[in-house]
């Protein structure tokens, strides 16, 4: 197993990080799959709406067979973006927050027609413009931004929250606990990939199979991901990027990679550390499908805007919160039931 170094859309091989550490065995609700809802964003001319699933499943064993190790426990039920955001999210936030402004990479020049509709994911955006977009999800809507920013360069780093403010948590400095909307962790956007609610089994595929997806070149079919195109055709329009996964989530595997919440080193402890990016990218030509695995996750720069790296929103559900299972107190709720851990089927 390898990982990978992501600088402008450039690979260099790192060796992987693999923390050893035991998966916690947590109870974890047998509840299908379930949609969230749509949610509208803006105003007038520059309104725009983003289609959220909901991840149950609270609790869930972690998976100890792909990378980071372990990884995809979450302890609550959260929503996620069923899309990647998209360049006219971008450019209806930028006409409509008189903030801070978002550049988008112009893909006009040596790429296919239409390769900067509106449609397509947002690339050539860095970690940091990511999170002045989510704050202005959050502040526009009334909700607590997820994210410090003590300075106003568009693409400075953030800082941490800290012990005497309202929203601080010690297990996760970045992102303030009363945001509505954020960026998904490491752990948050591994479950929304790879694991499966109908089995509670992780896959090493985003199209619950342990056989690598069908490519594509665009559309919804089951088992299919956009990868293994030409360069210079760039990436598809968000919803037809490919089959879902077992949640309901697409592009989750190839068109663009995408950002995670949490630092490479999953520590969240300096706002100037180095991000979690994964998923793949439509042509993949650093690695092969095989980047579209658990098996592989990325690393970039808070700072730097990678041409095939965009990223998708997640957001507290309205369902009930769960607290996470970091203590033995998960069993003395009274209800019946085992504590396991899920195990992957053997690969393909």
């Amino acid at each position: 197993m390898r990982c990978f170094h992501l600088f402008h859309g450039r690979w260099t091989r790192l060796s992987v990080l693999n923390v050893a550490a035991g998966a916690l065995a947590a109870m974890a609700s047998m509840a299908a799959p379930s949609f969230a809802g749509t949610v509208t964003f803006g105003a007038g001319a520059n309104q725009f709406s983003m289609e959220f699933v909901t991840i149950g499943n609270p609790g869930n064993a972690a998976d100890t067979t792909g990378i980071p190790n372990p990884a995809g426990s979450v302890g609550r039920i959260y929503d996620i973006g069923k899309f990647e955001v998209s360049r006219d999210m971008i450019n209806k936030y930028n006409a409509t927050s008189g903030t801070v402004k978002i550049s988008l990479y112009d893909l006009s020049s040596g790429f296919a027609a239409g390769a900067n509709g509106p449609n397509r994911p947002a690339t050539g955006i860095s970690w940091n413009e990511a999170a002045r977009f989510v704050n202005w999800l959050n502040t526009s809507t009334g909700n607590q931004a997820a994210y410090k920013f003590t300075t106003g360069g568009y693409n400075d780093n953030i800082a941490l929250w800290t012990s005497g403010e309202a929203g601080y948590d010690l297990n996760n400095k970045y992102r303030n606990s009363l945001a509505k909307y954020f960026l998904p962790s490491a752990d948050e956007w591994y479950k929304a990939a790879y694991y499966n609610p109908a089995n509670n089994t992780y896959y090493d595929y985003t199209n619950g199979s342990n056989t690598i997806p069908i490519a594509s070149a665009g559309g919804t079919t089951a088992g299919t991901a956009v990868y293994g195109n030409a360069y210079s055709a760039g990436p598809v329009d968000v919803n037809q990027a490919g089959g879902l996964s077992p949640y309901g989530v697409m592009g989750l595997g190839g068109n663009v990679f995408e950002l995670e919440e949490s630092s490479f080193v999953q520590g969240n402890s300096s706002g100037s550390s180095n991000r979690g990016v994964r998923g793949g990218d439509w042509y993949s030509g650093g690695g092969g499908p095989v980047t579209l695995s658990s098996s592989i996750r990325q690393t970039i720069a808070s700072t730097n805007e990678g041409l095939i790296i965009g990223f998708r929103v997640a957001s507290l559900s309205s369902s009930a919160v769960v607290p996470e299972p970091t203590s033995m107190a998960i069993f003395g709720l009274g209800a019946l039931g085992m504590a396991y851990r899920t195990r992957r089927k053997s690969k393909a």
